[in-house]
């Protein structure tokens, strides 16, 4: 009997992934451990002394946005956001600095456009340095 011409097995028509994603991840793997590596030299150094945050939030200015529209600049209450500009600006001239800074406390479900709102009506009403709370993720409660 002879043997056909044409292979019976089926040709293979897909490419072979599984070589170059081997070679990625040992690439990747290869960075992840030589990258700590060059980021710092090895001189010797003592680094200054900073001071934490937190002492000049007690000097700042604090807008905090609840969940239901609220707005409080520290502990009076606003009307509206229509109103933030005069109570922020009469709240900056009370600060002993030209350079106070206002730290927006929003809640994480409120409207980013809410917060955009907040943002240009204390530009308007002089904040010259905003900056926006944010709790730190894992560790603490």
């Amino acid at each position: 009997m002879r043997q056909p011409l044409v292979n019976a097995s089926p040709m293979m028509t897909r490419i072979n992934v599984t070589p170059i994603i081997d070679v990625a991840l040992v690439l990747v793997i290869i960075l992840l451990i030589t990258a700590p590596m060059m980021s710092a030299s090895d001189l010797d150094i003592e680094l200054p002394a900073a001071h934490s945050r937190e002492d000049k939030d007690q000097r700042s200015i604090s807008i905090t946005l609840g969940t239901a529209g609220e707005i409080a600049v520290d502990e009076q209450l606003i009307s509206g956001v229509d109103q933030l500009r005069f109570a922020l600006a009469s709240r900056i001239e009370q600060q002993e600095s030209d350079t106070a800074v206002v730290i927006i406390r929003a809640d994480a479900g409120l409207p980013h456009g809410l917060v955009r709102q907040v943002l240009e009506q204390a530009r308007l009403g002089g904040a010259t340095q905003l900056g926006i709370a944010t709790r730190q993720q894992g560790g603490g409660s």
